[in-house]
This record gives structure tokens, C-alpha cells and sequence, in this order.
């Protein structure tokens, strides 16, 4: 039997700028899926995002392949090209079975069924386990459709169980390990500024995904994994997790847990086993500012067994903001975590949120931030309400644009107080002051000539990206 995962490419301008030259992960979750997979079956995952023309990529590889079924994922701002390439998949041949998972189609499963027309099963939740469900029914000839998690659009129930709530996620040790084998990893990097020698011999390493963790307990406004996951937190062992660090054939990993460190106990034990093993990587992670004021010794240990790198969603340094953010956080913690990890010797890499209500005089308030915060990688997006949440609901009537297709932090789907170009001006404007202050330049950390060359112009091509967001608004650019 043959199986082909698709992994759709980013389909905004920005966004593409930014994974050309700052961040291209490994799709992780289709590695996920293909695990569930027996292994007498044949897999191909096809990352869309390496295609000159993603659409003509998708066919050709389509009609040469053969598969018996073709699987997609996706968010929400994808979901569009996901849906072209299902109508495609049927009009070369009907009898592939057509399978929709991801981010988007757990939140709004009745998107995918009312404009769809070429979906034949939309996965809830967790895909590796509901995958290999929907492989196991396929060869037995039984219907395709199961439980909460697998709907079929032509089920007299779905529109029941579309509208409930996302299905509980299995029991974190159902879920295989992902299938790092199925791409080529050579592809896939992150940029890195963090050097404890002030020489780097490369700012783009090859660099793996993992998973150590799935949810997070907290709720903030503008997130949906507090509603993907209910609530729940759920975590691998520890002993689990060194493991498949050791297997890992890459010597940088991102850790893609919306929170790594919550259970102190358990990030000392995978910090420990790791420093007794003798496993010497080098690891980025996301971390909560209040997290880390709370365990300062828990990353000085990580910073023994290699943390390099950790990502805080400070999102503000202004109470109100983060009020309406229900970070349950301050400002004064904010700035005890980003004096913390410089303390301890963790590069920051700080996220700020820019809300669509902000003024010049905001804008040039967060400048002064940015400066503060410095030395540092610093990000930024626009606040959003994610599709899910109660904040998407409270906001229906609102949206200037489609807030599916335009949903990737980076595009308001809210009016902005000051006129577009102006607001993506000073949007722009916030990264060309980051990249003053970014750990490389005030370091003064050696770097290939060539390297450094590549990464001014990627930066250049990025910051002219978001620079120019304004004109996807224009009449005649909304789809």
C-alpha cells in the first residue's frame, strides 16, 4: 500500500521569508503520523515548502507516486491550498482517499466539510494514532470514519460532532516516534547566535524537532492550545525523552513544547540523565518568563547540559496589556526572567506582541523595550485572536479580511487605530532595531564571511516582507 503525507508550503509572503532565512523545521507531525504506519506500507512525506510552483510539485509527485491515500495537514492560514490540492487529488483519480488533519482541521473540522469538496476524512486531535486507525479500517474494508476524531463530511452525525469540543489526546506513550528517516534532513535549520567561544562555525545548523510535552496549563487570550488540548499538560518520561535525544542524529534540537519547563522535577531528572550519559547537544526551548523566575536553578542546570537558547513569549511590557492577554504574569517578572538568563549565560530570544490598537508613541515605547531586553533575538507579531478561541468568537463581527486564510501572528485580521502603511512601517521598524542588538553584533561572535553575508541579506529580504504586509490589504490583493 502506498501513502503520501503533505506537508503544504506557507502561502503569505512573510511567512515564507521568514522560514527561507531564520527557521524551517521538520514537519514533525507527519513524521508522527507516518509512524502508525505498518511498516510493509510504502510512505512518502512531501515538504510543499521546497517546490518552486507547490501545486504543479504536489501533482507531479501525485501521478508518479500512486497512492492509495494522500494525507494533508495544516493550519489555518493554509488550509485554502489544502483544499485545492484535495479537489486535485480527486479530479486525477476519485478513488484516492483523501484524509484532513492539523491545527485547522481540529479547530473548525465544518470549514474543511462545507468547502472541501474533495475531503473524504477530516482527523481531530492526535493524527499518528487516528491514522493508523484509518489505514487498519482502509485494508479491512470497513468504513473509514470512527469515534469523535474521525469524521467523514457524508456522516448523517457530523455536524454533531464537528461542533463538540477537540477529542482528548491519547496517552503521550500510544503515540509513536516520529519517522526522522522519511526526509532529508540536511534541509532543516534554525538560526543560531548563542556561542559561549565568540565563534560560530555555521549560524544555520542542521537542527531536529522534538516533542517532550503536549499542552500547556496555562490560557492565555490569544492561544488555542489551552482548547485543543482541554486543559490538559501531558508529558513524556523523562527516560523517554533522553532516549530519543540520543537517537537523534542532529547536535542542535528544538524542543517544539508550548512549555518545556512547568514540572521542575521532571526537566532535573532529563537534565541530569542527560549529563550522565555524556549526551552533549545544544537545545532551544519555549519557557514562560514566570517559569523562570521561579526555577532559576533549573536553567542554570540546563544551561550545564546545553540549553542554548530559550523563547519567551514576554508578548509586553505593559500591565493592562498583558492583563488582556491573561498571561497572569507582570512586567516585573518579565524583566527578572530576561536579567536571569543573561545571568546565566541562556541566550533570550524575546517575542513581543504588537496589538492593531497601537500608536506611533506605542510603537516607539516598545522600540525602548527592545533596547532594554538587548542583547537578544528578538521577534514580534501582531496580536490576533486565534480561530477556537473565545476571543475569535467575541470578535466575529470584526475581521477585515478572511481570518482563516490571513492568520499567521504577522497579518491583522482586526482594524488597525493608524493607517496600514504607517502600522507596518513601524511594525518593520521594530526588527531593524532587534537586529542592532542581536547577540551576534554586540558579542562580536566570529562567523563565516559568507555566512554572515547570507544572513544580512535573508534579514534584509524578511524586514522588506513585513515592510510591504500593508499591500496584501490593497483592493485587488484579498482573496
Amino acid at each position: 500500500m502506498k501513502i503520501l503525507l503533505v506537508k503544504p508550503s506557507p502561502q503569505l509572503l512573510v511567512a515564507k521569508r521568514l522560514q527561507e532565512g531564520f527557521l524551517h523545521l521538520e514537519p514533525l507531525e507527519l513524521e508522527m503520523v507516518a509512524a502508525g504506519v505498518p511498516p510493509e506500507d510504502e510512505v512518502i512525506i512531501q515538504d510543499l515548502s521546497f517546490e518552486k510552483d507547490p501545486v504543479l510539485g504536489f501533482e507531479n509527485k501525485l501521478r508518479q507516486f500512486g497512492p492509495q491515500i494522500v494525507g494533508f495537514t495544516g493550519y489555518s492560514s493554509q488550509s485554502g491550498l489544502v483544499k485545492r490540492l484535495a479537489s486535485l487529488t480527486k479530479k486525477i483519480n476519485p478513488d484516492i482517499v483523501t484524509v484532513v488533519g492539523g491545527t485547522h482541521a481540529t479547530i473548525t473540522p465544518a470549514d474543511y466539510a462545507l468547502n472541501g469538496e474533495g475531503i473524504d476524512i477530516i482527523v481531530r486531535g492526535e493524527g499518528g494514532t487516528a491514522f493508523a486507525e484509518i489505514v487498519r479500517r482502509y485494508k479491512d474494508n470497513k468504513p473509514l470514519s470512527s469515534g469523535d476524531n474521525i469524521l467523514s463530511p457524508k456522516s448523517a452525525d457530523f455536524a454533531e460532532k464537528a461542533a463538540g469540543p477537540p477529542p482528548e489526546f491519547p496517552p503521550v506513550d500510544r503515540i509513536p516516534r516520529a519517522r526522522r528517516d522519511l526526509v532529508d534532513r540536511s534541509r532543516y535549520f534554525c538560526v543560531w547566535t548563542s556561542s559561549t567561544e565568540k565563534k560560530l562555525d555555521t549560524i544555520f545548523p542542521r537542527t531536529a524537532s522534538m516533542r517532550t510535552s503536549t499542552g500547556c496549563a496555562y490560557s492565555c487570550s490569544f492561544c488555542v492550545v489551552h482548547h485543543l488540548m482541554r486543559g490538559k499538560y501531558l508529558q513524556r518520561q523523562p527516560e523517554d525523552v533522553v532516549d530519543e535525544i540520543a537517537q537523534i542524529p542532529e547536535d542542535h534540537i528544538y524542543f517544539v513544547d508550548d512549555e518545556t519547563f512547568l514540572n521542575k522535577d521532571r526537566l532535573t531528572k532529563i537534565a541530569n540523565l542527560l549529563l550522565e550519559k555524556g549526551i552533549r547537544k545544544k537545545y532551544i526551548s519555549w519557557a514562560r518568563a514566570d517559569t523562570i523566575v521561579k526555577y532559576p536553578d533549573l536553567f542554570r542546570l540546563w544551561k550545564q547540559a546545553g540549553l542554548s537558547v530559550v523563547y519567551v513569549g514576554l508578548e509586553a511590557m505593559v500591565g493592562s496589556r498583558l492583563d488582556k492577554y491573561k498571561k497572569r504574569t507582570n512586567v516585573d517578572t518579565n524583566r527578572k526572567a530576561v536579567e536571569l538568563l543573561k545571568e546565566i549565560g541562556i541566550t533570550l530570544h524575546a517575542s513581543f506582541m504588537v496589538d492593531p490598537d497601537f500608536s506611533v508613541q506605542d510603537f516607539k515605547n516598545l522600540e525602548k523595550e527592545i533596547i532594554r531586553v538587548c542583547p537578544a533575538e528578538v521577534t514580534f507579531t501582531v496580536f490576533s485572536p486565534s480561530p477556537g478561541t473565545e476571543l475569535w468568537k467575541q470578535h466575529k463581527d470584526d475581521y477585515i479580511v478572511d481570518p482563516y486564510l490571513y492568520y499567521d501572528c504577522m497579518h491583522t485580521i482586526l482594524p488597525t487605530k493608524l493607517d496600514m502603511n504607517l502600522f507596518y512601517a513601524h511594525f518593520a521598524k521594530l526588527s531593524r532595531v532587534a537586529l542592532q542588538a542581536n547577540p551576534l553584533r554586540v558579542n562580536k561572535v566570529k562567523v563565516p564571511f559568507r555566512e554572515m553575508v547570507k544572513i544580512i541579506y535573508l534579514g534584509t529580504r524578511y524586514i522588506f516582507a513585513m515592510r510591504n504586509i500593508y499591500k496584501d490589504y490593497l483592493p485587488g490583493n484579498l482573496e
